[in-house]
């Protein structure tokens, strides 16, 4: 099989690609998500492959979705961001572009793309993947494969628990690890050092316009870049915690490679350095045992469209 379409759907963009089996993104396509209207979606998502089948000869299209996909990758059993509700994505698209289509998770397909083409194409058996983004998803793979579960939701990593009793997450549950790792757990602990240490917090205020309320992730990026105390705090608390969840499932799994990917991971060693050592911390105990490498991911914002791609190919 030479060339497939990966399809990258997120709340905002439908991202679409051709790719060759090195990984290589050779064409794109790309539209706005009417994330409200179920059938606009699926129409937009058509589009992005027929234009995209009209210059090349494709096989197979592989679909990325942000949300709980069911084990036979066909159908959108619940999407957070897109009005999908059991959604039968696989077949209308399959039946609209004449082709054959495979339908995963938004994270899935990310974690796919860094086994086989960046950060882990070292690794020939197993990876886990954290994407700390808004919120926290992971990728599982196993024995060269992705790991789906018996209903198709594996790898909800940002829901394991970290903190008993703790914040209220938006999957119901109190001290979910989302809630102290992700993109808005950073945001939450530099607004409540801003709030209570604001003489540290100074290049974090001026950036904010000197408004608690007004801070937000890329300015606390920011402002951490430049030296600012606060900011570099909040990012070794989300680092510690991540390290603690990353150090809990190398003691579950044992994979090969640890790789942490999403929006967040563009802040680089202010995320990554508290999440080594935490990670390393948390592991003493096993000693001279060797553990999994911690990496950042390295395949940007083409991940969600080459790993789908590739597993339309597989």
């Amino acid at each position: 099989m030479a060339l497939t379409i990966g399809v990258d759907i997120g709340g905002t963009k439908v991202l679409g690609g051709v790719v060759d089996p090195d990984g290589t993104v050779i064409a794109t396509s790309r539209r706005d998500t009417p994330a409200g209207d179920v059938a606009a979606t699926r129409d937009v998502i058509i589009d992005v492959v027929k234009d995209l089948s009209t210059e090349h000869r494709v096989d197979a299209v592989g679909i990325g979705a942000a949300g709980w996909i069911d084990a036979t990758r066909s159908t959108v059993l619940f999407a957070p961001n897109l009005a999908w509700r059991d959604e039968p994505l696989r077949d209308y698209v399959a039946k609209a572009v004449n082709l054959p289509v495979v339908v995963e998770n938004d994270a899935n397909v990310a974690a796919w793309a860094e086994f086989r083409y960046g950060a882990a194409a070292d690794a020939e058996d197993s990876m886990v993947m954290f994407t700390v983004g808004t919120g926290i998803g992971g990728g599982i793979v196993l024995g060269g494969g992705l790991v789906r579960g018996a209903h198709g939701i594996a790898a909800e990593i940002g829901h394991m628990l970290a903190v008993p009793d703790g914040h209220v997450c938006g999957c119901g549950r109190h001290g979910c690890i989302e809630q102290y790792a992700s993109g808005n757990a950073l945001v939450r602990f530099a607004r409540a050092g801003a709030q209570a240490e604001p003489e540290r917090a100074k290049l974090l205020l001026d950036k904010a316009e000197g408004k608690v309320e007004n801070i937000t992730g890329p300015i606390v990026t920011s402002a951490a870049q430049a030296g600012d105390e606060i900011a570099i705090d909040a990012f070794g608390q989300i680092g510690y915690w991540l390290g603690q969840g990353l150090a809990d499932l190398v003691q579950i799994l044992d994979p090969q490679v640890l790789v942490v990917g999403g929006g967040v991971i563009d802040a680089g060693d202010l995320l990554m350095t508290p999440a080594r050592q935490s990670y390393l911390d948390s592991l003493a105990q096993r000693g001279r045992l060797p553990v999994a490498e911690l990496r950042a991911a390295k395949m940007g914002n083409t991940a969600g469209l080459i790993g789908a791609a590739d597993l339309a190919r597989q």
